[in-house]
């Protein structure tokens, strides 16, 4: 018997490594000899490095670097000496999660902070560059990831901008003669799901600029400062962007990494199981377990379990998910190559008792899985 255990992490409980532990240990209780194959995922967001360094063994580097609001902190990107490769977390240096709701404004959050990682990158040598870009905090269409790479935007006067969405809408000189050359022999692929524009009614301030802090009128004066960066873009680098999918994702960071590093975009999940080599450990395999802390219709826009799914559907391996709850739409993922879903807990429970024992709860289910497949496969 061979199992493959690919699971996301259970936000605000279990890492996706101690997760597909759990779940070894259930499936060892049943199948004390089988060959249990254990290979941590994400998506391209929160848990995205951690997953990765635990199945390729890379190491964690921190870097000094501006937050979203210009506050210091220390941020920790993964590093894979063997490829050259480092893997960029944006929420790490540019995130929702560094700021209190209160600190919460589109109009001044800046991305230099990712910017600074990616010199760190390229300080250690590295020859491929992965940004996973969910969680961002910012709408600045990557302006202050390329100011922190030598990039200066200029008003109309010559005086550098300040940071943020907003002052965009002064753009009038794009002076790229100082970016750092070593991006020109970078390969850049950006992690992520989302396929809006920059601009518009489903572009990056329309769409993600309210849970970012931003209010109905500033996220019209957001849009229109990004559509008109994007026309002095156009002007400078001679190619016009902004409706590519992908561009309004992480408040326009997709369209900086598209425009000027000449990034690939793929859905995160799939640059995650390539790094980790899910598809070669799924050959011969008779079973997939993965997983992720809610499992509903939601898991179709390019959440891990539908991403494993797919992978595992080319090899013709049956998928079972363990989920912390199960939501609404859940069973829509039967005709997209799940096999079938449980949720973990055996009563009533609240949040917090699931995920202080997610753990247990998941050795438990795994177990029971295990006893349940047994009897029918005898």
């Amino acid at each position: 018997m061979k199992i493959v255990i690919a699971p996301d992490s259970f936000k605000d409980s279990l890492s996706a490594q101690a997760v597909a532990q759990a779940i070894a240990s259930g499936l060892t209780d049943v199948w004390p000899n089988a060959e249990l194959i254990e290979c941590p995922m994400a998506d391209g967001g929160e848990g995205t490095i951690e997953a990765v360094l635990a199945a390729c063994g890379g190491q964690w580097m921190t870097t000094h670097v501006s937050g979203p609001l210009g506050q210091p902190l220390d941020a920790q990107w993964g590093w894979l000496p063997d490829t050259r490769t480092a893997i960029i977390e944006m929420a790490m240096a540019s995130g929702l999660q560094l700021l209190t709701l209160e600190q919460r404004d589109a109009t001044i959050t800046s991305t230099r902070g990712t910017g600074e990682l990616i010199g760190a990158a390229l300080d250690a040598g590295a020859q491929r560059i992965i940004l996973a870009i969910g969680g961002s905090a910012t709408n600045d269409a990557g302006t202050g990831m390329l100011t922190a790479l030598g990039a200066r935007f200029l008003s109309d006067d010559g005086q550098a901008l300040p940071p943020g969405g907003l002052a965009l809408a002064r753009v009038a000189r794009i002076e790229l003669g100082d970016l750092d050359k070593r991006l020109r022999d970078v390969q850049f692929e950006v992690a992520a799901d989302v396929d809006n524009p920059l601009c518009g009614f489903n572009g990056a301030s329309h769409i993600f600029g309210p849970q970012k802090g931003a209010s109905p009128e500033q996220v019209l004066a957001l849009d229109a400062a990004l559509g008109h960066f994007a026309d002095q873009s156009a002007k400078a680098l001679g190619k016009d962007e902004r409706d590519h999918p992908g561009c309004g994702a992480a408040g326009g960071m997709g369209f900086a990494a598209k425009v000027y590093l000449n990034a690939s975009f793929r859905p995160g999940v799939e640059v995650v199981a390539d790094l980790t080599g899910l598809a070669d450990a799924l050959d011969d395999a008779d079973l997939v377990i993965t997983g992720e802390g809610r499992f509903d219709a939601q898991t179709l826009r390019g959440k891990t379990p539908f991403g494993v799914a797919r992978i595992a559907q080319r090899k013709g391996v049956p998928v079972i998910v363990l989920a912390g709850t199960l939501g609404q739409g859940y069973a829509e993922l039967y005709e997209h190559g799940i096999s079938a879903a449980f949720a973990l807990t055996s009563g009533p429970m609240t949040l917090e008792h699931a995920c202080r024992d997610a753990a247990k709860l998941l050795h438990d289910r795994a177990r029971d899985l295990a006893r349940v497949w047994r009897l029918a496969a005898n």
